[in-house]
């Protein structure tokens, strides 16, 4: 009975509700998708299959389709050359990123929260001030921050790449869009009444409620500084302090006196991008809701 008489309404529902329209994909904006997914990910296939090729096989067939397969020679060129320095190199990356990003990510989500939920004479001025650190070229900042480092004998050192890794204006940026519209000036008038300090606020609420922003300024820190190349070629030369990026490049500078290093540069930069291609993986569907949230709310 309860069936039969629950029939009608449910047909009378959806005949009351207006079909969902669907936006129309034109073959044109298809088309540009298509070339643009192609633009990106041809180069990716094209390593990919080099990678699984020997030196010789490299110049004399199809690049972009598989050979004999080497992957597994390569590899083993890959670990062995100069005593392993390449997996040094990779660990410098991820020492210089994952260090770099956590604690620009931390210090860009307590100055974006200062700039969001504290008046303070200056405030606007000193955000106009860090917004227009990020319309700066990197490559403008490069030979200053040398001549700064070197005052302080840092230079050729590990703290040489990783103290300008922790700056992200970008990051303040986000922080401060973000903490303004999911942090609640209400619940923070709250936890003072009971009693709660200004860190504590910070770190047990306001942290929490913004952390897909967090995330999303993570993940881009971390790309940017595992690709800086410029930075580490100015303040480092020390081969044993090289990130990756650079230590593919003093390869290749060698390519023309030995062709052999040929495969295993391709190798090597195949397994170069495997952390950055996992930590998307692994983080982003926080990456799209925080981005996509900070675009709305900004």
């Amino acid at each position: 009975m309860t069936a039969t008489k629950l029939e009608p309404d449910v047909r009378r529902t959806a005949e009351a509700t207006p079909p969902v329209r669907r936006s129309a994909v034109s073959p044109l904006s298809m088309a540009v998708l298509g070339a643009a997914t192609l633009y990106f990910l041809l180069p990716i296939f094209w390593l990919v299959v080099a990678a699984t090729k020997s030196t010789g096989d490299l110049t004399s067939t199809f690049g972009l389709w598989f050979a004999d397969f080497h992957l597994v020679d390569n590899l083993r060129a890959v670990a062995e050359f100069q005593d392993g320095v390449f997996f040094r190199w990779l660990g410098n990356s991820a020492l210089y990123s994952l260090g770099g990003a956590t604690v620009g990510t931390l210090l860009a989500a307590m100055a974006g929260y200062a700039l969001a939920k504290y008046e303070f004479r200056g405030r606007e001025l000193t955000f106009s001030v860090i917004l227009g650190g990020v319309l700066v070229p990197y490559t403008a900042l490069a030979v200053p921050l040398f001549l700064l480092l070197a005052e302080g004998g840092l230079t050729n050192s590990v703290w040489s790449v990783l103290l300008p890794s922790m700056i992200s204006p970008f990051g303040v940026y986000l922080a401060r869009i973000y903490a303004a519209a999911s942090v609640p000036g209400e619940l923070l008038e709250a936890g003072r009444v009971d009693g709660a300090s200004e860190s504590r606020l910070f770190f047990t609420m306001a942290l929490r409620l913004m952390a897909p922003a967090l995330v999303t300024i993570f993940l881009f820190q971390f790309v940017a500084v595992w690709n800086n190349f410029l930075l580490p070629l100015v303040m480092l030369s020390s081969n044993d302090k090289y990130p990756v990026t650079l230590g593919l490049y003093t390869l290749n500078t060698q390519l023309t006196l030995v062709p052999e290093l040929k495969a295993i540069i391709v190798t090597a930069s195949l397994l170069s991008v495997l952390p950055l291609v996992i930590a998307f993986l692994c983080l982003q569907r926080f990456w799209r809701s925080g981005l996509a949230a900070g675009s709305v709310k900004a």
